[in-house]
């Protein structure tokens, strides 16, 4: 019983989440040059490779009473064909076919007496192309580790990467029974404060000295919990949302958002939010919102994945509250708003706030975690997620196939009906934008609005001479905030 692999506090609270409108899945459209492999061969390369990731073989097994976190369990039922799906674009079997095939695909939510994770081949793609869709639920992994398993299934060269077979054929362990799931959560709460304390030392745990880390820690957990209790203003992106959803994208260019990160002085992230803003800004105006003065706020997810920890399972994220200021209509001056922004939010310690208070959630009974998830969906925290992932730099292949593009999705929490992920990819960098299908029917033109507001940021860039050096908290563009009025 005492081995048990119970999910963390963090992990059972996307669990906790989860509505029938509200799907707590990660999910990918992965587009890939070339006719699609054979249904059989494709289920032979993953077979294959299953053996690296065996959580895809483990489905949840629910503690009696709700008196602990839940565990995973090898399925004894496990079935891979059930997992990966096959089907084609009806004609003309262009992009606007595979994302509605998208949208239906990431509307349905997992089962979870299964292993918590599908897998989609889309054949006839126009262009002699196909896709493959992917969805798994957040509860067993999050973005970063995500791209990281993702890429068991990929190589760095048409040539497939011989991969060591498993030491033995995989059989199923026998199920816990009841009596035992709910002995070991008991054993487990008998000892949890001994493991606070050992959750609190490691939580603080780092190069600086203990007081100074308890300091942070603290310090960062009053900022996180500040800039928590504000309500975010009201938005059109935060109604009550259905099942349904639509799901588009817009392709950038990392080297042009790259150029505009050096001729400023600030961050790839900070160019990413200012453009964010700038669509949502223009979207707004153009169905008659008043923007003025207005300044939405995004939930980030921050990555506290340590490099040895990378393709790992499980979530290692905190969160940050960013500004959106939509009512800037000037792109440098509402990317110069945001980079100070930021720059103040992690002095805050937010960030390290957030890991603080994730890693003692692992110790709230079942019973608060879950009261405190749906006090969460109900609150307006904030009004738009926004998650930048970093993936691969270089071609990937799959099947001596090459990966042409990759499109992430961000499961839409309770009453949010926008969510925006961004994933780079070999000089790319793709925006995948899901929206609820009933509140935001014209997604595709908020595609188009993000696809200008890119566009203005990088031609004030070219046009600017001005850029932030020295104390960037200070620091502040004024010729090029000019150059582009």
């Amino acid at each position: 019983m005492a081995t048990l692999d119970r999910l963390t506090g963090l992990d059972a609270s996307f669990l906790h989440l989860e509505r029938d409108t509200a799907h707590m899945h990660v999910a990918g459209c992965a587009v890939f040059e070339g006719a699609a492999p054979a249904y059989e061969e494709l289920l032979e390369h993953i077979y294959s490779r299953l053996h690296l990731v065996p959580r895809y073989r483990q489905r949840l097994a629910f503690v009696p009473l709700n008196q602990g976190r839940p565990v995973w369990v090898d399925d004894p039922h496990f079935q891979l064909r059930y997992h990966v799906r096959h089907t084609a674009l009806p004609r003309p079997r262009g992009e606007e076919q595979l994302k509605r095939l998208a949208g239906r695909v990431f509307s349905q939510q997992l089962d979870r007496s299964r292993p918590l994770w599908e897998l989609w081949l889309v054949e006839a793609l126009a262009g002699d192309r196909f896709a493959l869709l992917s969805k798994t639920h957040h509860a067993l992994v999050d973005g970063v580790s995500g791209v990281d398993i993702a890429t068991v299934l990929f190589d760095s060269s048409p040539d497939p990467m011989p991969v060591a077979p498993p030491d033995h054929e995989w059989a199923s362990r026998p199920l816990p029974s009841d009596a035992q799931l709910l002995a070991g959560a008991l054993l487990e709460r008998a000892i949890v404060p001994a493991e606070i304390v050992r959750g609190v030392r490691a939580a603080l745990r780092g190069p600086l000295g203990v007081a100074n880390r308890a300091r942070a820690g603290l310090a960062g957990v009053r900022a996180m919990a500040s800039a928590g209790l504000q309500a975010a203003p009201p938005s059109p992106f935060n109604v009550r949302i259905g099942p349904h959803r639509r799901f588009t994208w817009v392709n950038a260019s990392l080297g042009e958002f790259k150029a505009i990160k050096n001729k400023f002085g600030v961050t790839v992230n900070d160019v990413v939010l200012a453009v964010v803003a700038g669509a949502l800004g223009r979207y707004m105006r153009l169905h008659g919102h008043e923007t003025e003065g207005l300044e939405l706020r995004a939930m980030v997810p921050v990555s506290v994945r340590a490099d040895i920890e990378r393709g790992a399972l499980g979530n290692r994220v905190a969160a940050m509250w960013a500004p959106l200021p939509v009512g800037l209509t000037n792109p440098v001056e509402r990317l110069v708003t945001v980079s100070q922004a930021m720059d103040t939010i992690k002095d805050s310690g937010q960030a390290v706030g957030a890991q603080v208070l994730t890693r003692l959630s692992g110790f709230a009974p079942p019973t608060i975690m879950a009261q405190a998830a749906r006090l969460q969906a109900r609150q307006r925290l904030f009004n738009v997620v926004v998650t930048n992932v970093p993936g691969p730099q270089h071609p990937l292949y799959m099947l001596g196939r090459e990966l042409e593009m990759m499109l992430p999705m961000v499961p839409l929490a309770e009453n949010t009906a926008l969510g925006i992920a961004i994933l780079s990819y070999n000089g790319q960098l793709n925006f995948g934008l899901v929206a609820d299908f009933d509140a935001l029917p014209d997604v595709e033109r908020l595609a188009q609005e993000l696809r200008a507001s890119i566009r203005e940021t990088l031609d004030a860039a070219q046009a600017s001479n001005g850029h932030r050096s020295g104390d960037r908290r200070r620091s502040r563009p004024q010729r090029a905030v000019r150059a582009a009025e």
